[in-house]
């Protein structure tokens, strides 16, 4: 009995299909982990340029809390009796080196520790700004070089800090908007706290404005 060709060609058209399948299933994986590592790359990327940015903001912090001493012991010369307002200074500036220390590496990631510097940094300018009111009771004190110097400094340093947390901000939202994006969300989750989203440094009254420094 002859056998019909028709039967003959089902199981290798079966295994061609099989064999096509299996390739467009390797394909489909390629290019899934293609996008994974190109997804995860950019969130790494995107990461470390938030990191970078709030070493800046952390620079120009640091160079405001260097010049308090120079600054506090300039008015002392001149308003020894001030002692309150002069405590107050030291100890705001005490309190955002400690802080400082203990958040930085974790703030970018720990909106914990990032409320706590951004509040001990609050903290320091309030002082500052208690003690360049007294200033404003010496003219004589607003007329040295020392001060005129202390002035220019300490305006650099402020316009800095706007600048800087502003950028940081930028670096943030970035981030954040490709973290919460598809697939990118999916990759954000599968590493846990490795791409944590960033927070922000809230805009206080005012703050688009550098405060002024007057001696």
């Amino acid at each position: 009995m002859a056998t019909h060709p028709g039967i003959a060609e089902v199981p290798a058209r079966r295994r061609t299909s099989g064999r096509w399948i299996l390739v467009g299933l390797a394909i489909a994986l390629l290019l899934l982990a293609l996008s994974t590592v190109g997804t995860y790359n950019r969130l790494v990327t995107l990461d470390q340029a938030v990191r970078a940015q709030w070493g800046q903001v952390e620079n120009v912090y640091q160079r405001r809390a260097d010049l308090v001493p120079n600054l506090v012991q300039t008015v002392k010369g001149a308003a020894a009796f001030e002692r309150e307002t002069f405590t107050a200074v030291t100890e705001a500036r005490a309190r955002v080196g400690q802080v400082s220390e203990s958040a930085a590496g974790r703030a970018v990631d720990d909106p914990a520790a990032f409320q706590r510097f951004e509040e001990a940094q609050q903290g320091l300018s309030s002082a500052l700004s208690r003690l360049l009111v007294v200033v404003e009771r010496y003219p004589e004190l607003r007329a040295t070089q020392s001060f005129r110097d202390l002035q220019s400094q300490l305006e650099g340093t402020e316009n800095r800090i706007t600048v800087e947390r502003m950028r940081f901000n930028d670096a943030a939202r970035e981030f954040n908007s490709t973290r919460s994006r598809f697939p990118a969300v999916l990759v954000a989750n599968f590493f846990g706290g490795r791409f944590r989203d960033k927070s922000y440094f809230a805009a206080r009254p005012g703050a688009a404005t550098p405060p002024e420094v007057r001696f």
